[in-house]
């Protein structure tokens, strides 16, 4: 946990110098047994204030030349130790000043063990004052959580709570974030609940880990309050992160989410929010984007997603050599390539869905590519080339419904009047089991064959026009 060593160290030097006596009774339970009342304010022995003073001139120094803040930490702790030195005789408010300073300075040192050491003898100090004695129990509060001794810091936040006037959000958040490492998921959830509402009371944005806490909580209690209810209570976190903290993890998790709740078109708006803000960099994530757009009818988009996955590279690692190359994103896979071809075809990008479907065909160890795109030379009246890969698709085999396929290909011979290879394909399609493949196959073979003798009435009838 990281701790604003600038905010204590103005609490450690604010505080120790208010000098108006007030009494109150504390609620303490470290020493409610023996009734002590801390005052709200106390003044130093005159030794031990000029003493601080010179402490405090040490941290409040500045250099001169930058105008920066510049603490002179080791005058600071030799005068504290001189201080430390005479610990037994000095009052017990002056020693309360000096545990807080020291704990300020093991603070600066990141010597966490030390800095509990100090704050834990202020609290203790029958004569600290009010003020001095909560800001102690809220620091020591949170080096507890640093030292994840959580039980410790919520005992601790609930005494601070229970003697100051306002509770801020941020210590509810820490309260919440220490019942949570406690297992206290239900006390985790409402106390962040309560740190960003009071967050969004006071006009400032809760801050992201909060938001992180509640997901958790309410992850851990899904089984509590039913899987449908938590799903919708991280949909309404997640969508608060990813407008606020806008992550690529937010984006997917909240995607996901959607999808877990049958939600497919705000999956697919939320993937595509992530890919507009380039946020995407994994292949499943521009494929997955790709599918759902292609389910909600947005072929063209599925298409230009894939492509900006092509264009998009990252530095691959290798885990053995740890050597890097620079790969795309989506590879040029059978699988990706046929998914970009069909979004292409079905966008009517019929001259961008060739090339790559003739790539993924020449990949691929079946031959319903080559089919495919014979049919779409088809529909472009390239005729020869259509024939062409119908066959290469048949000669690979594995063809779900070949009939169908000899189907085709004989109709691609009869546009080009070759009668005799395109009976050949529909006698073929006529031995299939299916009575309406038969029934279609049989009509072409009447259609052709008639079809054949006009043809050949027409040459005669010109060749004699033509004699005469």
């Amino acid at each position: 946990m990281k701790f604003n060593t600038r905010v204590i160290k103005i609490i450690f030097i604010s505080f120790a110098l208010i000098l108006t006596p007030f009494e109150t009774q504390s609620q303490s339970s470290a020493k409610s047994d023996q009734n002590i009342k801390y005052k709200k304010a106390r003044a130093l022995q005159s030794s031990t204030a000029k003493r601080m003073a010179k402490v405090y001139e040490a941290l409040e120094r500045m250099d001169e030349e930058t105008g920066k803040e510049d603490p002179d930490y080791d005058t600071a702790k030799e005068l504290l130790g001189a201080l430390r030195d005479d610990a037994e005789n000095l009052r017990s408010y002056d020693r309360s000043v000096l545990w807080n300073s020291w704990g300020y300075m093991y603070i600066v040192d990141e010597d966490v063990e030390k800095a509990i050491d100090s704050y834990t003898k202020l609290i203790n100090e029958p004569e600290v004052t009010l003020g001095l004695r909560n800001a102690g129990l809220l620091t020591l509060a949170q080096l507890y959580m640093a030292t994840e001794e959580f039980q410790k810091s919520v005992d601790l936040l609930l005494e601070w709570m229970a003697q100051v006037e306002k509770v801020t959000a941020q210590s509810w958040s820490i309260l919440a974030t220490a019942y949570y490492q406690l297992g206290d998921f239900d006390k985790s959830l409402l106390n962040m609940e309560k740190a960003i509402t009071l967050a969004e009371e006071e006009g400032y944005k809760p801050k992201e880990n909060w938001y992180i806490v509640i997901v958790a909580s309410v992850e851990e209690l899904k089984n509590k309050i039913g899987p449908k209810k938590a799903m919708l209570k991280q949909v309404d976190i997640y969508e608060i992160l990813v407008n606020l903290y806008p992550k690529k993890s937010y984006f997917v998790r909240l995607g996901q989410t959607y999808g877990q709740l049958d939600r497919e078109k705000d999956f697919m708006v939320t993937l595509n929010s992530a890919y507009l803000k380039d946020l995407l960099d994994k292949e499943t994530e521009y494929v997955t984007l790709a599918q759902l757009l292609l389910l909600n009818q947005n072929p063209y988009q599925a298409a230009k997603v894939l492509e900006a996955g092509r264009i998009k590279k990252i530095t691959k690692v290798d885990d053995k050599t740890k050597e890097e190359t620079i790969v795309s994103v989506v590879k040029d896979s059978e699988k990706n390539l046929r998914l970009l071809a069909d979004s292409w075809r079905m966008s009517q990008e019929i001259d961008k869905a060739i090339p790559i479907l003739e790539k993924a065909a020449k990949m691929s160890k079946e031959g319903k590519n080559y089919v495919l795109l014979g049919n779409l030379y088809l529909a472009e009246d390239k005729l020869e080339l259509a024939i062409e890969s119908i066959k290469k698709g048949l000669d690979k085999g594995k063809i779900s419904k070949v009939s169908q396929v000899h189907l085709t290909l004989g109709q691609a011979y009869f546009e080009l009047q070759r009668f005799d290879e395109a009976k050949k394909q529909f006698n073929i399609a006529a031995r299939d089991k299916d009575k309406k493949v038969i029934s279609t196959a049989n009509n072409w073979i009447r259609y052709t064959e008639n079809e054949e003798v006009r043809v050949k009435n027409l040459a005669l009838r010109r060749e004699f026009i033509k004699n005469s």
